[in-house]
């Protein structure tokens, strides 16, 4: 088995700062790792995480600054592609070290994990919440297909191409995104899309391709349906999602949210039916 952590929308401003003067999204973050950290011995092939985008709230140095500190602590390594509340060239600054960091344009790259690889796309439009593949996003995922053939392939980005029913949220999503579908339309392997943006865990299938939306570790944006209204942020538990690829009894990609924290348990199935008197069964 093998995989990654999808971590999304962390959000990081400066300490001491709360996002929207309710949010403390260090915290959050600060508690995702503590969660991944105590997860690990129970995930097999666990490779790495991969961060979908709005690392920062408002991309200033300081605050990529204070996203590196607290992921400092994180057991694994990680890599990202910014979001539309990240700011590429001051991004780039800070993690020019990075082996996945390309020197410049926009911050595209391609990981292959074995029996899948992932193709990561920079969606970020400079001083638009929307999102858009560039020209050179669409070179790069068409030179990347075609390297792996028809190996599965997970393409992430921070927009989604998905309609998730929240009009606020629909609205900003990726803008030129039926062309990235109509490419991936014809890989020849098994395709799924995963994305940030919306901080709820929303999935859909389109024609053939799975898009899932994960979870953000902090704050999530309130499911309204309603047209018309800006979006609301609601502080409703945070999760991670894990990505694993399992083989038998046929090969393919599971996706497992996660919640943030640490909760009672785990007990064995057979002490609570020896303690309670009654049937447990999973």
């Amino acid at each position: 088995m093998t995989g990654f952590i999808q971590l999304t929308d962390p959000h990081i401003v400066a300490p001491g700062a709360l996002v929207c003067g309710r949010s403390d999204t260090a915290e959050a973050l600060r508690r995702a790792i503590a969660t991944i950290n105590a997860r690990l011995p129970l995930l097999a092939g666990i490779d790495r995480v991969i961060v979908t985008g709005d690392l920062t709230d408002h991309g200033t140095p300081e605050e990529y600054v204070h996203f590196a500190a607290i992921m400092a602590d994180l057991e694994l390594p990680w890599q990202a592609i910014p979001g539309n509340h990240d700011r590429r060239e001051t991004m780039r600054a800070a993690f020019v070290e990075e082996s996945w960091m390309p020197q410049d344009g926009p911050i595209h790259w391609a990981r292959d994990f074995g029996p899948f690889s992932v193709v990561a796309l920079d969606t970020l439009l400079d001083g638009a919440h929307h999102g858009a593949l560039s020209e050179a996003g669409f070179t790069f995922l068409d030179h990347a297909l075609g390297a792996i053939g028809d190996q599965p392939v997970i393409v992430a980005t921070h927009h989604p191409w998905m309609q998730t029913g929240i009009p606020a949220m629909d609205a900003d999503n990726l803008r030129n995104g039926a062309a990235l579908m109509a490419r991936l339309e014809v890989h020849p392997g098994p395709v799924r899309m995963i994305s940030g943006h919306v901080h709820r865990a929303i999935t859909a299938q389109i024609d053939r391709i799975t898009c899932q939306i994960a979870p953000a570790p902090g704050h999530a944006v309130l499911t309204d349906h309603r047209p018309g209204l800006e979006p609301q942020l609601v502080l409703e538990p945070g999760a991670i999602t894990i990505h694993h690829w399992i083989t038998p009894p046929g090969p393919g990609l599971v996706s497992d949210v996660i919640p943030i924290g640490v909760f009672p348990g785990p007990w064995p199935f057979a002490d609570i039916t020896e303690l309670s008197g009654d049937g447990c069964a999973g």
